[in-house]
């Protein structure tokens, strides 16, 4: 029998646990942070960083999904945009009550993630064209049903801004918007390691014909997959109108990169089938770490999107130098 060697063990143990090797970074980034400017490992400061990557991380919860059958969504910023505009502006211009504005977002949220679906498993289109056209076609209806004004959270119910509402842990400061964001990836991570849809999920992710050869209907997995993903941006957008106390047609213009961002820093392969939810909310903590570890470190604002940068073409490199392990 072929020996193996200690970096093929590594190698393995990598591909066993995709969220492995980002733990490790995130670790090393919060002790040479640490080691920098002692102020980083303080409560404020780290309670500041889990509200900071709260709508980022809900987004990538979707997303990661998505990606896990090797697909992708360029919307989702749209969706959460367009999701909390409709909460809003039915509460307060139409007057609306809370729950069933909030309940209205979500549909929206679920019908844009279905339409994205639909794309996808009944038109046969690309899940990079079918929501990069789904992005302009989301975005274009945020501004016209909003005329392109932002609405105050001071005039929504309160249910709206709650999101935002803070409360004490431990010497820390949270928001309800990070509970929310922390229930998605326990909801998601139990579905995709314990029930028969995440088994599916990574089947259709690995490998598609063998997963249709093995008796599971594609299309309805990828249609699930992009529904539901729809969903959870709708839920993100309840924790940005909370995070940022307003509606607004402009916010979330990085979302749909900063989302791929975490989720391929966190270990998730973007040929599908390999990955983590957990690992994407531990890619979201290393970008917001690394953006405020250097801003505390006194860099420059362009030093902090190169690190993010580095560390994506790191991550796609070791999920190649992974993958060809495991081949």
């Amino acid at each position: 029998m072929d020996r193996q060697t200690p970096v093929q063990r590594f190698q393995q143990l990598l591909h066993r646990y995709p969220a492995l090797g980002p733990a490790m970074v995130l670790v090393v980034a919060i002790i040479v942070f640490t080691l920098l400017n002692t102020r980083f490992v303080s409560p404020s400061n780290l309670s500041l960083i889990t509200q900071q990557v709260a709508v980022v991380g809900g987004l990538a919860v979707g997303q990661t999904i998505i990606i896990l059958t090797a697909g992708i969504d360029l919307s989702v910023g749209a969706i959460m945009v367009l999701s909390s505009l409709v909460m809003a502006k039915t509460a307060v211009s139409s007057g609306l009550p809370g729950p069933l504005a909030l309940l209205l977002g979500l549909v929206v949220g679920a019908a844009a993630g279905l339409l994205n679906g639909l794309l996808v498993t009944k038109l046969n289109l690309p899940p990079f064209i079918a929501t990069l056209g789904t992005l302009s076609i989301f975005t274009a209806l945020a501004l016209l049903y909003s005329s392109g004004q932002s609405v105050r959270g001071q005039n929504m119910p309160g249910l709206l801004t709650w999101t935002g509402n803070t409360f004490s842990f431990g010497g820390f400061q949270f928001t309800w918007g990070v509970l929310i964001m922390l229930l998605l990836y326990v909801v998601f991570g139990f579905a995709l390691s314990r029930t028969a849809w995440g088994r599916h999920v990574y089947a259709v992710g690995d490998d598609s014909e063998a997963a249709r050869l093995a008796g599971i209907s594609v299309n309805r997995v990828l249609l699930s997959v992009y529904l539901a993903a729809g969903v959870v941006f709708a839920i993100t957008a309840w924790i940005l109108i909370g995070r940022i106390d307003s509606a607004s047609p402009n916010a979330g213009a990085d979302a749909n990169l900063d989302s791929i961002t975490a989720v391929v820093i966190g270990g998730t392969s973007l040929f599908g089938g390999r990955g983590t939810v957990w690992g994407s909310l531990i890619g979201a903590l290393i970008v917001g770490v690394f953006r405020n570890g250097l801003s505390l470190a006194g860099y420059d604002v362009l030093y902090q999107t190169l690190a993010v940068g580095v560390l994506v073409i790191l991550a796609v490199a070791v999920d190649q130098w992974i993958r060809k392990g495991r081949a």
